[in-house]
């Protein structure tokens, strides 16, 4: 079994974060670990706070565990500031950590910041040592630094992100108007696209971590970054068909479905 390390923010209801990064990655059969960042309060209705880790406990988790154990690859989620950003930078550099799967969260789906504004400098200088960077199309907006109306501007807005240093760039289509098709940019300059369907439903809470880390699992199998990309764009696609509700607002997409299904679980 391959090990597989998600570093990222805590989700207190478990639809996103840490908790859906072990869902996924299990699915996926692999063995997830988790370097936590940040501990965020929140349920189906938003983020009410976060508290951020103590940078030197960010460092040790991922120094402990890539002394001790083989870690094939690792998805990055939710780093809140400038120094933790750095601090991440600079630890997976000095073990020179491959297969890194970079999530630049920047706002909840309620809308609260879980990026600093004076932080997404270090976030761009941060996609350098990424295999994969997963930005929906609001975060390449940011990270571009244009205005993305179409999948010419995506296409265009994924060579602006690949030139900060990111191997290979894939921008989620889940905001666009006409479709829902994802747009790989190959480090080979080869673009790619990922066919989506949508669904009626309001329970979409973690599809970006879940997205993620299921890619990450698959490229720490051996896959590769198309490879895996199309597993977890059909593992992803089928947890959305599946979600369900909670608690009164969004709801949690469904990792496990048949594992509940087995169980008996009836979410009618």
């Amino acid at each position: 079994m391959k090990n597989v390390l998600t570093i990222a923010g805590s989700d207190s209801c478990g639809g996103a974060g840490i908790q859906a990064d072990l869902k996924a990655m299990s699915a996926q059969g692999v063995y997830g670990m988790s370097v936590i960042t940040a501990i965020t309060a929140q349920n189906t209705q938003g983020v009410f706070a976060v508290q951020e880790i103590d940078l030197e406990i960010i460092q040790k988790q991922i120094d402990v565990l890539y002394e001790d154990i083989d870690i094939s690859s690792v998805k990055i989620g939710m780093l809140s500031s400038c120094d933790i950003i750095n601090t991440v930078h600079k630890t997976l550099k000095k073990i020179n950590a491959k297969n890194i799967v970079i999530d630049p969260v920047m706002i909840s789906k309620s809308g609260y910041f879980l990026l600093k504004e004076d932080a997404v400098d270090a976030l761009k200088e941060f996609l350098e040592i990424g295999t994969l960077i997963t930005p929906n199309i609001p975060e390449a907006e940011v990270l571009a630094n244009m205005e993305i109306k179409n999948e010419k501007d995506m296409i265009l807005a994924a060579e602006k992100i690949q030139r900060l240093g990111a191997k290979n760039i894939l921008i989620k289509g889940g905001h666009r108007e006409d479709n829902c098709t994802d747009i790989l940019l190959t480090s080979e300059g080869i673009v790619k696209k990922f066919l989506g369907e949508r669904f009626e439903t309001k329970n979409t809470h973690g599809t970006g971590c879940t997205l993620s880390s299921t890619i990450a699992s698959y490229l720490g199998k051996g896959y590769s970054v198309e490879e895996s990309v199309k597993l977890g764009k059909e593992y992803i696609t089928e947890a959305i068909k599946n979600s369900f509700s909670i608690g009164s607002g969004v709801g949690p997409v469904g990792h496990f479905i048949n594992l509940y299904k087995k169980a008996g679980v009836d979410f009618e």
